[in-house]
């Protein structure tokens, strides 16, 4: 089964790109299939270090293809807004965005396909798709219903024109009430399960706030002005305050819930087709409310 990934902000080598967007191709497997013509850009074949720019089309065709038909599942859905162009959604934590190896089903696009017809221009794994957040990391999500709204969201996000704000809780207490950090990110060297701040890695910056301190912890918001994998909680474990309940990047003491205390908690566009600007919150999980009640009454301090 071929893929397609149409390039936003994901600039730099192409086998470095490719290795970054797809886990299970590592960058070597990526040169020798760039070379042998496997993977392609705007259907044209390209060197390894060809550099990616904005609305390349990549595509990797798979040498041994799977038929692979990604089901509708009448699977609920929080929608926060829809119409003809746009849906919001509040994901939960647990679900996965879209199918992968890994996850076949029972993604968020399953159930998104079962309510709607779906954007395209995001391949087959990845319809309506215009951005991801972690599995294990809840809120907002847009998601684009024709390719139109698709390509007028990709554009924003390239822009750095939309509002993307999480809150997280993270162990430690911060000193400063605000921040910004400023580290690359890409693929880790010692693990090519997590990504870490590397010196080629690509630009990424988070801006964070103090939202109220605890005495071991820090809830804070966090907004983004770039969108790298994992990126805030590579950032805030780069800072010496990684997630709560992080089991990728955080320590192994720490509260468990259902993985990292990280929210999506405000989603900001303009609107594809009236060209409104929209602002959409949603509450934080029950489980992320009832851990901070018990640490406001066990370790109480001034915010």
């Amino acid at each position: 089964m071929s893929k397609k990934f149409e390039i936003t902000d994901e600039l730099g080598r192409l086998d470095k790109i490719v290795s970054e967007l797809d886990s299970q191709i590592s960058r070597s497997k990526a040169k020798k299939m760039i070379e042998d013509g496997t993977i392609t850009v705007n259907d044209e074949k390209k060197k390894p270090k060809y550099e990616t720019k904005p609305a390349d089309i990549i595509l990797v065709q798979d040498l041994q293809p799977k038929s692979v038909q990604i089901e509708p599942e009448n699977i609920p859905l929080d929608i926060v807004y829809e119409d003809d162009d746009v849906i919001v959604v509040n994901k939960p934590q647990g679900m996965v965005v879209h199918p992968s190896a890994g996850h076949p089903n029972h993604t968020l696009v399953n159930a998104l396909l079962f309510h709607s017809p779906l954007s395209t221009i995001n391949g087959q794994y990845r319809p309506g798709i215009v951005h991801r957040i972690d599995k294990d990391t809840s809120g907002l999500l847009m998601v684009a219903k024709n390719d139109d709204a698709h390509r007028a969201l990709s554009e924003q996000l390239k822009a750095k024109k939309n509002l993307r704000k999480y809150v997280a809780l993270v162990h430690g207490r911060i000193k400063e009430n605000t921040g910004v950090i400023n580290a690359p990110i890409g693929r880790s060297p010692k693990d090519r399960k997590k990504q870490a701040v590397v010196l080629n890695g690509r630009p990424a910056i988070t801006h964070f706030k103090v939202l109220e301190r605890f005495a071991d912890y820090t809830l804070v918001s966090c907004r983004l002005e770039t969108g790298r994998t994992h990126q805030i909680r590579v950032h805030m474990q780069y800072i010496g305050h990684p997630l709560v309940g992080d089991p990728l990047y955080g320590p192994k003491k720490t509260i468990h819930g259902n993985g990292q205390f990280l929210h999506a908690q405000e989603l900001g566009f303009e609107h594809p087709r009236t060209h409104e600007l929209m602002i959409f919150s949603a509450p934080l999980p029950e489980v992320f409310e009832k851990t901070l009640r018990t640490l406001r009454v066990n370790q109480s301090l001034e915010s």
